[in-house]
């Protein structure tokens, strides 16, 4: 009897060793997985948030064809445009999406960003020329644009941080754009004036 008692206690033992064991290799595993899970999940939200510029890219090409101008910003973030916009400081805002038809945030729950060149937020024509030197440029400082053929409109995302990083936190007409890292996240889309008259020529809207 005595050493039945003592084989079963043996038993139980190595049962609760085993068992500690196999979750310990269990937690292991999962908390080799969640990172690699975690990735995955942003590079989704990351391809999301691209595939929804090219959209509103798309929009804002037909709002001009509509309307034979670029919509103003969003400045009091009611999802409408608010015209006019004449000045620099009614130029740089949120995104008009009521206007355009769009998505009204990013795949982080953030809205748009968004800005226009004055002079393109009115009825224009072939000739017309820039008002704003808006220029989009990469971390290291190059630029992304020319300069005989600067933006007319950038769309941009928070992205991960939800803050705008380098050039996109300051108010001016420089902004930035690059590879998602860990210290730059800003997902931007930017329309050109050669794309867009080139779309404009074939809808019969220019010359």
């Amino acid at each position: 009897m005595f050493h039945s008692a003592t084989f079963k206690k043996q038993q139980a033992g190595f049962s609760l060793i085993e068992l500690a064991i196999v979750l310990l290799i269990v937690g292991l595993l999962l908390g080799g997985l969640i990172p690699t899970i975690s990735s995955q999940v942003e590079q989704q939200r990351i391809n999301e948030t691209r595939k929804q510029l090219e959209e509103i890219k798309q929009a804002l090409t037909g709002f001009v064809i509509a309307n034979g101008r670029l919509p103003c910003a969003d400045t009091n973030a009611d999802g409408e445009e608010n015209s006019p916009c004449t000045t620099a400081a009614t130029a740089e805002g949120l995104l008009p999406w009521k206007s355009l038809g769009v998505t009204e945030q990013d795949a982080w729950q953030q809205v748009w960003r968004y800005r226009a060149d004055q002079n393109f937020s009115k009825t224009f024509k072939l000739t017309t020329g820039f008002t704003d030197n808006l220029i989009v440029q990469n971390n290291a400082g190059t630029a992304l644009t020319s300069f005989t053929e600067r933006p007319i409109a950038i769309v941009y995302s928070l992205g991960k941080n939800l803050v705008a990083d380098g050039q996109n936190a300051s108010y001016n007409e420089t902004y930035q754009s690059d590879v998602p890292s860990t210290t730059f996240d800003d997902i931007a889309v930017w329309l050109s004036r050669p794309v867009l008259f080139n779309r404009m020529v074939k809808a019969g809207k220019l010359p």
